[in-house]
Order: structure tokens, then C-alpha cells, then sequence
């Protein structure tokens, strides 16, 4: 780039030694002789000031030393898309052709690695996928172009590159009449205020990522109106507030990412709440630490988030079990991650980990690990027993006419007297304190049966409830002279008779599987 530039470089994209920036002035800097543009970098760090030298403030910079003048000839300002698509596919070395696998959503994209197979200009038609991440797209180039050339694009990865308006991006977009899957990431994109993209120009896009754009809601709902078939929309770290609900646009809209955008609470996501097809929302590292649903009440499900089946608050501040209790009245929920709160990290993690299962009834995916039958049972049966006690005295009673908890411990508990109904109410030698520390209150007693060997007689032991269910194979392959990889393992309880539960996971203690005092080991091989 020369020094021949005219007032309209305010507002480009450039690269300077791999680093991007925006142009936020052109001009003289006195006494320098000749033109320097004034640009603001992507990395405040790379700066040395706030767009001011002399005293005299050339231009603003939103950070106090994400500022620098430059000479215009170090500056990049971009290829068009043809250039960049025929840089990585068309001229790729044959020796030199690696193939690459990059997400845009949940969709894989083959960068790189047609080597021998796309040399000519011809077969850049044949393209379906692309990935241009990175190549310092910065326009269409001329008009009719890109669709006389590689009309049969879907997927396009854009990320990274030196787009600057909104109108660039419609400019590709119309001569790729069956573009499905656009990512846009890192692209400081002006979006416009006027009218949208013409009709037609997205009609076939499903999934839109526009992660650190600077994109604002508004803007979003704006552009949405020529996202007529949109499914999927990633709106990650563009420091959002949700001002207004959608009226009318992203009606299709199954997963909405809004995650690292602090300035969100829990408020302003009720203005999002009757999207009907909303069934992923990941709200990781929003700052969120309180959740209630204002239109149902203890034990009741919400009309909010209808059709929501994934819920993500990975990285936030819960502390409070009131929002794990408020989650359980999300009707279609299924699958949470709240990885790295309050409430989910510290000595006592495992342990509420368990609570979260047993608070959230349909719930079939914790932490992106699949909830177990015989896991859901135990996680169950000890948040009943852990809070018996307090369930007694707040005026529970095994007898189903006198049992009347207060209403204060039901909203804290609202899934308890479900739990009593499903596993009968806690006994009272259930409700006894424990004291963990010491080992003759951890001891179980058990009976152990061999149901397939009437001639084995029945034992009956005491083992430790932190025993794993390899040690405890370990003893019985002593007891009964057969080897350990022979032995199967379930147990019954006179709670739930004739049901046996299987131990099946060696790793597990007895504990986890809920095992009490009275329960009878069943001994097959």
C-alpha cells in the first residue's frame, strides 16, 4: 500500500506484522513530514497511546494504549475472496498440502489438503467447504466474480480477517446462493443501520457465528430479518445487553451462544425466554448468579424456555442451591453444565454434584456425563436421607395424614416430597446424625446371597460403605474359591423388593451405589 490513500481508509481493517488493527485517522502528524494513519489495535498492548501526540487528539481509542501512527506502506489492507480462495486452494503445493479439520458450530470444515485434486481454476467450482480463516479477506472483488467461479460453496470459515462492514460480508454472500454455515469471528464488522440485506441474500443460512464482532443485540435483531432459516447463532464475547425481545426473527433459532457477554442478568434473558425452538443455550461465563422464574411456583413447571433441553453456565458465580431448584422447572431440560461455580468446585463438589441430579428430576447429562439409572437411584436415596432430619422437624411425617412440612423447607426442597412418595419417607433410623469419622459408623452390615448356587450358604459380613466394589469382589473370590473376573455382582434392598441393582463399575465405592445397613449381596458366576 502507497502513500496515495484518500478519507475513506477510516474504518478499514489492516495487518501489520500479523496484528490487526482498525484506521482511525489519515493525515499529517506535525512536525513529522508526510501521511501516517492513526490505528487502533485489536491488542491494546501492541499500542503506545490513546490516538493523541503534541497535545493535539488525533483520534480516540476505546483502551489508553491501543493507539499507534503508522506509515500507510506497512500496512496491509487486504485481498479480495477470490484472491485468498485461490492462494489456499488452487496454488497449494502438492508436497506441501496438509489436511485440516477445523469446527464453524458444530460442523467440521476440511481446510487444506486438496493438493494433487484442485490445481486449476476449473475445479475451484467443485468446492463445498472452504476455510479462508486468517487470509486477509478484506472484500468480494468484482461484482458476479465469486459466483461465476465457486457457486457451489456451504460452509465458508471467515474468521480472522480484515473485513470491516457488515455490507462486504452481504457483498460475498448474495453470489453464494447455497451458503448454509458462515463464521465470521474476529472481524471488528460496522453493522449497518439502514435498511438489511436484500431479501434472499441468507436464505439458505442455518448457522451464523459472529464471536467477537462487536456486534451489539440491536444490531442482531436488525440483520436477523434476512436470517430467514436460521438455526444456529453464536454471539460469543461482544459485550451484549439483551434490550429487546425478538419480534418476528430467529424464530428457527435452536442454539444461541451468548457466553463471555458480562453484561447480561438473569433479566434480561426472560426477554429471550419464548423463543419456540430454543433447545441449546450457553450462557458460560456471563457473570450470572441468580435464576427465577417468576411465573411458576414451588414444585410447578415454567411456559418459560418451552422447547430448552440444554442449558450451559459453565464459569459463572452459583452459589445459591435456589437456582439448581429453579432449573428443575424448566419443562423439556435434560442436559446441564455449571462446571467451575461455587457450588460445583471445593471439598464438597462430588457431593453436590450428587444434590444436582437429585434436585433436577428429568435431568439425563451433568457435566457432559451421562446419568446412570442406578446413579440417579443413589444420588436419590442420599439427599432423602441427608435431609430427613431436617424434613422432621421442619413437620414431615411417615404417616402420610400428619405429614405437613413447612413451606419454607418445601422451597427448599421442592422435589423432597416426590423423592418420599418415590422411595417412601426416611425412616427414623435414618435420621440419626452420623459421624463420619468414626469406622463403626461406616460399617455395613450385609447379607450375602448366591441365588444361582442353592447349595452355598448364605453369609452375612460387615464392610466398610467406602469399599469399592473391586475390593469387595476381592474378599468374595477368598470366601468362595472362585476367580475375581468370574464374578457378577448386584444387590436388593427390603425398600425396594424384588429389584436388584447391578454394581457393575469396579471403580465405584458401595456407597455410591447406595448400599444400607440390611441390603443382601447377590453373588453370580
Amino acid at each position: 500500500m502507497n502513500d496515495t490513500l484518500t478519507s475513506d481508509v477510516i474504518g478499514r481493517r489492516v495487518s501489520v506484522n500479523g496484528e490487526c488493527a482498525t484506521v482511525r485517522f489519515y493525515g499529517t502528524v506535525p512536525p513529522v513530514a508526510g501521511l501516517w494513519l492513526g490505528v487502533e489495535w485489536d491488542n491494546p498492548e501492541r499500542g503506545k497511546h490513546d490516538g493523541s501526540h503534541g497535545g493535539t487528539v488525533y483520534f480516540k481509542c476505546s483502551h489508553p494504549t491501543g493507539g499507534s501512527f503508522i506509515r500507510p506502506h506497512k500496512a496491509n489492507f487486504g485481498v479480495d475472496f477470490l484472491t485468498a480462495l485461490r492462494d489456499r486452494y488452487e496454488d497449494e503445493p502438492e508436497d506441501d498440502a496438509k489436511k485440516q479439520i477445523v469446527t464453524i458450530g458444530n460442523i467440521p470444515v476440511e481446510t487444506i489438503g486438496f493438493g494433487s485434486v484442485i490445481k486449476k481454476q476449473s475445479q475451484l467450482s467443485e468446492l463445498r467447504d472452504i476455510s479462508l480463516r486468517s487470509c486477509a479477506v478484506s472484500c468480494s472483488g468484482d461484482k458476479g466474480d465469486i459466483a461465476s467461479t465457486c457457486p457451489n460453496i456451504r460452509v465458508v470459515n471467515l474468521s480472522q480477517n480484515l473485513l470491516s462492514a457488515w455490507e462486504e460480508v452481504t457483498d460475498i454472500a448474495e453470489q453464494l446462493r447455497h451458503l448454509e454455515v458462515l463464521d465470521l469471528s474476529e472481524n471488528k464488522l460496522r453493522f449497518p443501520l439502514g435498511s438489511p440485506a436484500p431479501v434472499g441474500t441468507f436464505a439458505a443460512l442455518k448457522v451464523l457465528v459472529l464471536n467477537r464482532t462487536g456486534v451489539t443485540w440491536a444490531e442482531v435483531l436488525h440483520c436477523a430479518q434476512g436470517w430467514p432459516a436460521l438455526e444456529e447463532l453464536y454471539l460469543k464475547s461482544n459485550n451484549i445487553s439483551i434490550s429487546e425481545r425478538p419480534a418476528d426473527v430467529l424464530q428457527l433459532v435452536r442454539l444461541l451462544d451468548l457466553s463471555s457477554n458480562q453484561s447480561i442478568d438473569e433479566n434480561q434473558l426472560f426477554l429471550i425466554a419464548y423463543l419456540p425452538r430454543l433447545e441449546r443455550l450457553i450462557l458460560g461465563d456471563i457473570g450470572i448468579s441468580s435464576l427465577h422464574f417468576p411465573d411458576a411456583g414451588v414444585g410447578c413447571k415454567t411456559a418459560m424456555f418451552p422447547s430448552l433441553q440444554s442449558l450451559v453456565l459453565d464459569d459463572n458465580r452459583i452459589s445459591q442451591w435456589s437456582v439448581i431448584n429453579e432449573l428443575d422447572k424448566l419443562q423439556s431440560l435434560h442436559s446441564l453444565s455449571c462446571l467451575r461455580n461455587p457450588l460445583t468446585v471445593g471439598s464438597e463438589a462430588k457431593t453436590h454434584l450428587q444434590f444436582i441430579i437429585a434436585k433436577i428430576g428429568q435431568l439425563r447429562t451433568l457435566n457432559r456425563c451421562e446419568i446412570r439409572p442406578e446413579e440417579r437411584r443413589g444420588a436419590e436415596l442420599d439427599y432423602r436421607k441427608a435431609f430427613g432430619k431436617e424434613w422432621k422437624e421442619a413437620g414431615g411425617h411417615q404417616d402420610p395424614d400428619q405429614d405437613r412440612p413447612s413451606e419454607a423447607f418445601l422451597a427448599a426442597h421442592p422435589r423432597y416430597q416426590a423423592l418420599c412418595r418415590k422411595y417412601g419417607a426416611p425412616e427414623d433410623g435414618e435420621l440419626k446424625t452420623q459421624q463420619p469419622f468414626l469406622l463403626k459408623n461406616q460399617l455395613l452390615t450385609l447379607k450375602i446371597n448366591c441365588p444361582d448356587r442353592p447349595d452355598q450358604k448364605a453369609l452375612e459380613k460387615q464392610l466398610p460403605d467406602s469399599m469399592t466394589i473391586q475390593k469387595v469382589k476381592g474378599l468374595l473370590s477368598r470366601l468362595l474359591k472362585v476367580p475375581v473376573s468370574d464374578l457378577l455382582l448386584a444387590y436388593e434392598s427390603p425398600k425396594m423388593p424384588g429389584r436388584e441393582i447391578e454394581l457393575e463399575n469396579d471403580q465405584q465405592s458401595l456407597q455410591f451405589y447406595s448400599v444400607e445397613n440390611g441390603d443382601c449381596l447377590l453373588v453370580r458366576w
